[in-house]
């Protein structure tokens, strides 16, 4: 499993992953076990933030549940952000780098499509929703053009479940679907599409952290509480003013389900919106391929063998069957 972590947080016996279009640890490369305080001292004296760690290659016993989180404490402080320069600037450098490796550059956009979400949900005004349409825009155009890059980040989609990486693997996911479906079909804007994917669970920002957090299965009472963020997801892009048909249908209906069980207006069939259609297979894909604290993460086989065999009522057959696709590239 990778985690980001805060390079506060780093501990010897952690095995990281060092962001490679920086620069290389200079005895052992860009990706190493923690094995003194003089590499622990080294990368924090770099002045990097945030790095990655390899669960599965770590020594260290660790409870990573406790060092990062799906929503911020309340009083946490909002990450500084130049709305001069915004979001693109950097991103654009990650995207047009000739130097940078597929996979580096593939983790580089992932990491900085994680650190965009993370300023969103915790400060979703009007100018910070802006400036992450543009890098979602970055994005979606990036999929679209270099397959290549785009295949690396449709690997790095299956790790661990924390509202921002779930946001920006639901993303991507979807992003690379509707790629697939509408390949360069005009009548269909993928920026915004984009947009709906990564902005889909912003609504989650008003609902009680316990109930986000809570290690186990939810109550009705709590069911309840949940089943408020598509609308809240709504309502927070109506008052910023980014409110778009596609965000919205995607926002509202990534729930339904074929079958009309799904929430929160139960609707049936064609009923729901294909845009929606899209997010709620890569919303549940995901959720499936993630790891939480009471249940360990399927396989992407796995995965989507419950897709197929136990949610049949939940998708619709046509757009589930090129998602499948999507993974025998």
């Amino acid at each position: 499993m990778l985690y980001t972590i805060s390079t506060k947080a780093l501990k010897i016996g952690m095995f990281i992953i060092l962001p490679k279009w920086h620069f290389d640890y200079p005895e052992t490369g860009n990706k190493f076990l923690i094995t003194s305080e003089k590499q622990l001292n080294f990368i924090v004296n770099t002045g990097i933030k945030k790095v990655q760690i390899d669960s599965a290659m770590s020594q260290a016993n660790i409870d990573f549940q406790r060092i990062t989180h799906p929503i911020p404490e309340k009083g946490t402080a909002i990450p500084a952000w130049d709305p001069e320069k915004g979001f693109t600037m950097e991103l654009r450098s990650i995207i047009s780098d000739p130097d940078a490796a597929l996979e580096v550059k593939a983790r580089a956009v992932y990491g900085k499509s994680l650190e965009i979400m993370k300023i969103l949900f915790l400060n979703p005004t009007a100018d910070v929703l802006g400036e992450t349409k543009k890098a979602v825009a970055k994005i979606a155009d990036l999929i679209l053009n270099d397959e290549e890059t785009s295949l690396n980040l449709l690997q790095l989609t299956s790790h661990d479940f924390y509202t921002y990486t779930h946001s920006v693997n639901v993303g991507i996911l979807g992003i690379s679907l509707t790629k697939r479906l509408y390949k360069r079909n005009t009548g269909h804007d993928i920026h915004e599409l984009g947009a709906g994917f990564f902005l889909h669970d912003l609504g989650k920002i008003k609902v009680d952290q316990a109930i986000l957090n809570k290690p186990g299965r939810l109550d009705d009472n709590e069911m309840k509480r949940i089943r408020i963020h598509p609308f809240q997801s709504y309502k927070i892009l109506e008052k910023t003013n980014q409110l778009t048909d596609e965000c919205r249908v995607i926002c509202m209906q990534h729930h339904e389900r074929e079958d009309g069980g799904g929430y929160p207006r139960r609707l049936v069939g064609d009923q729901i919106h294909d845009y929606a259609r899209v997010c709620c297979i890569t919303d549940v894909y995901d959720a499936l391929t993630a790891e939480r604290s009471y249940k360990k993460a399927l396989s992407p086989f796995e995965a989507l063998r419950v897709m197929k065999e136990e949610m049949i009522g939940f998708f619709h057959k046509e757009i589930f069957e090129n998602f499948v696709r999507l993974f025998n590239a």
